[in-house]
């Protein structure tokens, strides 16, 4: 059997960081992880092939090559999936798809051959037994969550890594907390399941041996859900591997807020390699916290606990919302107001939308207020929901906060006042490399000459040096950084 792999193509995102990945000449952000994942479950008899849309483009003769093409995808990446199967159909190949997009919505999906839903450890070999009996049904998916300790390495020999800006990885799935606009519980469930230590360890010492010694992305919905056995084992233990192997990576995550309570832990995960985490903040406004049950962020100081998360020495980059039901017109000024104060560089500022499985969206239903349109990119000004407030007042408050934290002077000034006082604690992230003069350079030519923040790029880039000149190059990051959200949002106003 000859199975094609495919991934769908992002649109440009907020995190697909395509403009800043022109600096250091990487084609993408992070390899297909799912497809990464099920390859090795497939039987070892089969030949395989992997075609990622975001590094290369999608050959006549790959899908002609194939006996089934396998598709893996999210919902942002919509768009693409459905060109990639009307050209598998128009060649009459098989279509086996799976993933969060066709997990999500799959009665949109009839023109596929083979629906494998939820999680593929379960409903995969499901599906592979009843292939090579000659049966194979329409749909296979289980109410069952998977035991991740038997899922098996993802197998990177099947990407060239030399087109990625950093590998993927994950330690656990679900999360112990249940937001309104959230799908993560219904889709992967409300424990936080986790793989062996052994696990990770194996994984990491076969992204090493295969030459790769940057940054490594575990994508965790909630990397702290079971803090215990990480204090205990995991990161002691990746700490000792790290020390052993010279500290060959740069590690980043996602956590809930929850983590600025916990002094030990952030400790041990910045001696871990530990250099980022994304945190979804969402909003200043107790009043919406309440109405999303985001319980974790509720009845604290936010901008304090951010805080001690940046002075443990970890960066931390937030995930915002408006349109809540209780957003009051004053929403936008005080998201802008938090951003600027937080010094939170990269912030993700999203309208609010409601995925299928979520419980907003089983609410906002029942009393009429979805849209059939949802895009799955929630920073590209679009809705799916009818808010309370008036949506052409919600938009351009929308935009509103898009304008007040990516100015050029607004987005530097931020910046400077991060930089101002951050003591990064994994000092890899600070070094110079060939990739990051690669990147310095060409940032004064693109940036510094023929951007119109350019005299913002010069004010930073002689502050670091003068100033906080160990901090450079994450000034240089920072400002590619902003290049690209710029140009991202530049396409929604």
């Amino acid at each position: 059997m000859k199975i094609l792999l495919v991934y769908p193509e992002y649109p440009d995102t907020f995190w697909s960081f395509k403009y800043a990945l022109k600096f250091v000449s990487k084609k993408a952000a992070y390899p297909p992880l799912g497809l990464l994942t099920i390859a090795p479950l497939l039987p070892s008899h089969w030949e395989k092939k992997l075609v990622d849309l975001n590094i290369e483009t999608l050959k006549t003769r790959d899908i002609l090559w194939a006996d089934y093409v396998f598709i893996g995808a999210m919902s942002v990446q919509i768009k693409s999936a459905m060109e990639v199967i009307e050209r598998c159909i128009s060649h009459n190949k098989k279509i086996v798809a799976g993933g969060p997009l066709f997990t999500e919505e799959h009665e949109k999906f009839p023109m596929v051959d083979h629906l494998v839903l939820n999680e593929a450890e379960i409903t995969l070999p499901l599906f592979i037994s009843d292939l090579e009996a000659g049966i194979p049904q329409k749909i296979y998916h289980t109410p069952e969550f998977a035991d991740i300790t038997t899922s098996p390495a993802p197998d990177y020999s099947l990407i060239n890594r030399s087109k990625y800006s950093s590998i993927s990885i994950q330690y656990s799935r679900g999360c112990p907390f249940n937001c309104d606009f959230c799908d993560i519980t219904a889709l992967l469930g409300h424990k936080s399941r986790i793989k062996t230590t052994a696990q990770i360890i194996t994984e990491l010492a076969n992204i090493y041996h295969s030459g790769w010694k940057a940054n490594i992305f575990f994508v965790d919905d909630n990397f702290i859900g079971n803090k215990p056995v990480l204090k205990t084992d995991l990161l002691p233990q990746l700490i000792t591997w790290m020390q052993e192997h010279g500290n060959p990576f740069i590690f980043s995550t996602e956590a809930s807020i929850n983590l600025a309570d916990d002094p030990e832990l952030m400790k041990l995960m910045t001696r871990a390699g530990f250099a980022a985490v994304f945190i979804g903040i969402e909003t200043p406004q107790e009043t919406s916290l309440a109405e999303c049950n985001k319980v974790q962020n509720k009845n604290r100081n936010l901008l304090e606990s951010v805080k001690r998360v940046q002075q443990a020495g970890m960066e931390v980059q937030g995930g915002f919302i408006v349109g809540f039901d209780s957003d009051l017109p004053t929403i936008f000024k005080q998201q802008i107001e938090f951003i600027q104060k937080s010094g939170i560089v990269s912030a993700m500022i999203g309208m609010l939308n409601a995925p299928t499985k979520s419980k907003l969206y089983q609410k906002l239903h029942s009393q009429g207020r979805i849209l059939d349109k949802w895009t799955g990119d929630n920073t590209d000004s679009s809705t799916n929901i009818i808010p309370k407030m008036n949506i052409s007042d919600l938009k351009s408050g929308y935009l509103e906060v898009i304008q007040g934290i990516y100015s050029g002077k607004a987005f530097y000034h931020r910046v400077r006042h991060f930089l101002s006082d951050f003591e990064p604690q994994v000092k890899n992230r600070t070094r110079m490399n060939f990739n990051k003069m690669m990147a310095l350079v060409k940032s004064m030519f693109i940036i510094g000459i023929y951007d119109n923040n350019r005299i913002h790029y010069w004010h930073l880039f002689f502050w670091t040096i003068f100033k906080r000149p160990k901090l450079f190059p994450l000034a240089i990051t920072y400002s590619i950084y902003g290049y690209h959200f710029k140009k991202v949002f530049k396409k929604i106003n």
